[in-house]
């Protein structure tokens, strides 16, 4: 084998290896919280059925009376399909209650775990059930 073909060889396997060090950091949980759950009455501004993972953007009003502005992580679209969800399963101006681990950090998004549609059907996330109820300010 020629040096060429053996740094040509090493050059992609590093390559190789940081996308995957990428990757495996990217489905981290560390920045939630999961040990503590939040519910919290809103109205949805956006609901992002995106790839690798959809967002439920949600305006909360606090017990302080200002509005704060949630932004919460799902499970991919493929993921959320096969648990009954599709794309227009909640609208923007839905006023929905949610459930959802908090961000460490105190920011104000989290880990959704289940909301609560205007007409009362429930949709979840069965892969992160769990933790302990949570009361916050501005939570109903």
């Amino acid at each position: 084998m020629s040096v060429k073909t053996i740094l040509a060889a090493t050059a992609a396997l590093g390559l190789a290896l940081a996308g995957l060090e990428g990757a495996s950091a990217h489905h981290s949980f560390a920045m939630f919280d999961q040990s503590k759950k939040i519910t919290l009455k809103g109205t949805v501004t956006e609901f992002q059925w995106t790839n690798p993972h959809s967002f439920l953007e949600i305006d909360a009003q606090g017990a302080d009376g200002k509005k704060t502005h949630w932004s919460l992580e799902l499970n991919s679209p493929n993921n959320l399909k096969r648990q009954g969800w599709s794309r227009n399963a909640v609208k923007p101006g839905d006023i929905v209650s949610v459930t959802f681990n908090p961000l460490r950090d105190g920011k104000p998004g989290g880990l959704f775990n289940s909301v609560v549609l205007p007409g009362g059907k429930v949709l979840a996330e069965a892969a992160f059930a769990g933790g302990k109820p949570v009361n916050t300010p501005g939570s109903n």
